[in-house]
């Protein structure tokens, strides 16, 4: 059976499945599709299948053309519907993994939706399947989490499926890059499914690198993002300590790039987001505990970009304070509330938390983003405000402008000779022609 399903792969026959068709999956499908195989995606949110079916996007940073192609193709199906992925021959688990309240895996999306492959698998006659997750979680999850569910289900390793760990390396609104260029780890529970994994990815993925285990690449996802936390910590640190002395920190770093060798650039910001590096990191050092180990480094950084958008606003509060003027009842408007440029994601921005301190404080908080015209719920935050128009009039009515996220397609130059006082956490203004307003660094 393996041979049979080695085959499958090498010659696109097979029938992919992907579980979760958000900011992973769909990429993934796009990835998986175009290499030729015949793919069902699923995803509980109906609105989601509706829209593909119907070629709507609902990803803005992906494009109209892929949803289009997708709803014109005889290999793609959307659905709600468990039963249709009986006919699969490899399913990609694609959906979140969260932190609880304590900062501890939430795991519930990736245990759900094993379980209910486990169900699927038990109503076929015969035959293997391949499952990969692609969900970040701690070393351990695939073998311990995911093998276990369904071991319990009654089905067996190497006669009813195999399982590997590939994880996402998802980069929103990076130019020239996607699923298909990006290079691929594979780790499976046994040689069997690290082959399996390799096979299926190598026809959609130009580099797939296979390694000794699920455990290993579950881990080396784990350190390229805590590798991203800790050196972003360093500069988000030495950011007020530079400012302090008079010293800008985007200048110095600047400074620091022109040696070619011994140093990486990270620039610092007004905290974290995305569903990587605000989140991934904890997911090491819950598990570390388990087998005694502190990780303080990892922990002491968490801390540090936690505190950003609070920095922020005690910049903004400063700033007004040298303006005469009192936070309450300030009028400030927010620019770009995307955890990114260029992109309509807001997972973990810390835009969220920035406007609910400010509110907080008793200032009138507006904003402005062209890519996300309403700000959507989330799980912490519920915030019920609509992107304003930027314009003169806009910004010569607030008392202050405060930049979170620096979208190419905003007018700093507009914004620079129109606004009275910005606080800027991202050097943006450096790009504005002749700013009349007072720039005050964040």
């Amino acid at each position: 059976m393996l041979d049979a399903l080695l085959a499958k792969f090498s010659t696109a026959h097979a029938t992919i499945g992907v579980v979760g068709l958000g900011y992973v999956g769909l990429p993934l499908v796009r990835a998986l599709h175009a290499a030729g195989f015949r793919v069902i995606g699923f995803d509980i949110d109906a609105s989601k299948i509706e829209k593909l079916t119907k070629g709507e996007a609902y990803l803005k940073h992906l494009g109209d053309t892929l949803v289009r192609e997708l709803a014109a193709s005889d290999r793609f199906t959307p659905t709600s519907d468990p039963s249709a992925l009986v006919v699969c021959d490899a399913i990609c688990i694609c959906v979140p993994t969260p932190l609880g309240h304590h900062k501890d895996p939430d795991l519930s999306y990736v245990e759900s939706s094993t379980r209910m492959i486990a169900n699927v698998l038990r109503t076929r006659a015969a035959g293997l399947t391949l499952i990969s997750l692609e969900s970040t979680t701690y070393p351990g999850t695939t073998r311990e989490v995911c093998k276990s569910i369904l071991d319990a289900a009654g089905l067996a390793l190497g006669r009813d499926y195999l399982l590997c760990f590939s994880p996402e390396r998802e980069d929103p609104g990076r130019q020239g890059v996607d699923t298909s260029t990006i290079p691929r780890l594979v780790g499976g529970v046994d040689d069997a499914s690290t082959r399996a994994g390799v096979a299926m990815y190598s026809r959609a993925v130009k580099q797939v690198i296979p390694v000794a285990s699920a455990e290993v690449a579950e881990a080396a996802k784990l350190v390229e993002n805590i590798y991203r936390s800790v050196n972003i910590a360093l500069v988000n640190e030495l950011k007020p300590v530079f400012a302090t002395m008079g010293i800008d920190i985007w200048q110095v770093l600047d400074a620091a790039a022109t040696k070619p060798f011994g140093f990486q650039r990270f620039s610092p910001g007004p905290g974290l987001g995305g569903h990587c590096i605000p989140i991934d990191p904890y997911y090491l050092t819950w598990k570390a505990r388990e087998f005694g180990h502190a990780t303080r480094f990892i922990e002491l950084a968490g801390e540090i970009n936690s505190a950003m958008p609070h920095y922020v606003v005690d910049r903004v509060a400063h700033a007004l304070n040298d303006d005469r003027k009192p936070m309450r009842g300030s009028r400030v408007l927010v620019l770009g509330i995307a955890y990114k440029p260029d992109v309509d994601d807001i997972r973990e921005t810390p835009a969220a938390e920035i406007i609910e301190l400010l509110q907080s404080r008793g200032c009138d908080v507006s904003y402005h983003d062209p890519h996300v015209p309403e700000f959507p719920s989330m799980r912490k935050y519920q915030i019920s405000l609509a992107s304003v128009p930027l314009s003169a009039a806009t910004l010569a009515n607030v008392d202050c402008v405060v930049i979170v996220t620096d979208h190419r397609t905003i007018d700093w130059t507009l914004v620079g000779q129109h606004a009275r006082l910005v606080v800027d956490s991202r050097n943006a203004m450096s790009r504005a022609q002749a700013p009349k307003a007072r720039i005050v660094k964040a």
